[in-house]
């Protein structure tokens, strides 16, 4: 595995630049784990700087982990509303009631009864078990793919888990190598770690060139010196987005409107939704749609189309928006029937967000 070898040299010159140029976020120097796991699930698939307004708000509901682990769910899908994969959200809680229970409320030290917890990956365990406890763990995410990949020149795709398992194999010798380092500097792990997800994350970066000239590795980076940083990182070509056409109802009786929890599993799991249809149906097939469900229809119009993009699937969405005589009368199960008022105590996916904010329904 020589193509892999860090070298303690390296590792200084990365350390250095990082202490010198890292971020202030809210999540760092706090000496709190509960904040590290927070702060990395909620970082999946999201922006940091959505995030830091969130994970305060977050925190202050929920300062502590008895705190997360006993929260009303309704409670939770709220505080969650808005950054998407609401699985993660029940994966924090799910974990955290697990830690009440065997672990006395706190987050265990070792990556490997880390890896054992919900919704805790190889990456986020490391993140953790380095971060917060200076374990001579590797935290590999895709920040850290990209620049190692690019330091190294490898030609491998970035999305092979071999290759991140032999990127975490040489980092993990490699800080288990530097016993007189992390005595020195009780910080040296944690440093290392999150100085290569800040060298992805500003100067190595996801979109765009990167900024070489500000690299702390530019000397000894193979993309760099060999011009291949367009090249690499090699990504193979994902799977394209299957489309889904929907129809959304919009159903009302006047300031009261309907809303449908969706399935406890798959997407958007037992979030509340607008009711809807698979394809884009007809007027007269909404207005079915809504008999079906008990009522009788005043009115029927269309509404703005509109998407919503997942990870996996695109929804293209049509809508109605649908006047009936007494929603009291629904007959459908898991509905409820709300007010402006009482719709901000509910969770509502992102997905519907253009027919929430058409109608003011968020203050």
């Amino acid at each position: 595995m020589s193509e892999y070898r860090m070298t303690p040299a390296a590792a200084r010159q990365l350390i250095r630049w990082f202490r010198r140029n890292e971020r202030d976020l809210p999540w760092r120097h706090t000496g709190n784990p509960y904040d590290v796991w927070l702060s990395e699930i909620m970082l999946q698939q999201t922006r940091v700087e959505a995030v830091k307004d969130r994970f305060l708000a977050f925190k202050q509901a929920l300062p502590n982990i008895p705190a997360l682990a006993a929260c009303g769910e309704k409670e939770l899908m709220k505080l969650w509303e808005g950054m998407g994969y609401y699985s993660r959200a029940r994966n924090l809680q799910k974990c955290a009631q697990m830690l009440v229970k065997d672990y006395q409320g706190k987050l265990p030290e070792d990556a490997v009864s880390l890896r054992a917890l919900p919704g805790i990956g190889s990456y986020t365990a490391g993140a953790i078990a380095s971060l917060a406890y200076g374990r001579p763990e590797p935290a590999v995410d895709g920040n850290v793919l990209r620049v190692l990949s690019r330091l190294y020149g490898l030609r491998q795709d970035i999305r092979d888990p071999h290759l991140k398992q032999d990127l975490e194999t040489m980092l993990r010798e490699f800080l288990n190598a530097q016993s007189t380092a992390r005595k020195k500097d009780p910080q040296y792990v944690s440093s290392f770690n999150q100085g290569l997800m800040e060298l992805g994350a500003l100067v190595c970066v996801p979109n765009g060139a990167p900024h070489c000239t500000q690299c702390p590795w530019r000397k000894i980076c193979t993309a760099c010196r060999e011009n291949l940083t367009d090249e690499i990182p090699v990504r193979a070509a994902k799977k394209p987005r299957r489309i889904e056409e929907r129809t959304i109802l919009v159903i009302r009786d006047g300031s009261r409107f309907l809303f449908r929890r969706r399935p406890v599993k798959g997407l958007l799991a037992g979030l509340y939704e607008l009711p809807g249809l698979s394809g884009w149906q007809s007027r007269g097939e909404a207005v079915k749609a809504a008999e079906a469900m008990g009522f009788d229809v005043l009115q029927i119009h269309r509404l703005p189309d509109s998407k919503h993009i997942f990870s996996h699937v695109e929804w293209r969405m049509q809508a109605y928006e649908i006047r009936v005589g007494e929603l009291s009368r629904c007959q459908a199960q898991d509905c409820i029937l709300v007010s402006k008022k009482e719709l901000q105590r509910f969770a509502v996916p992102s997905a519907f967000h253009a027919y929430i904010e058409y109608y003011s329904l968020r203050d």
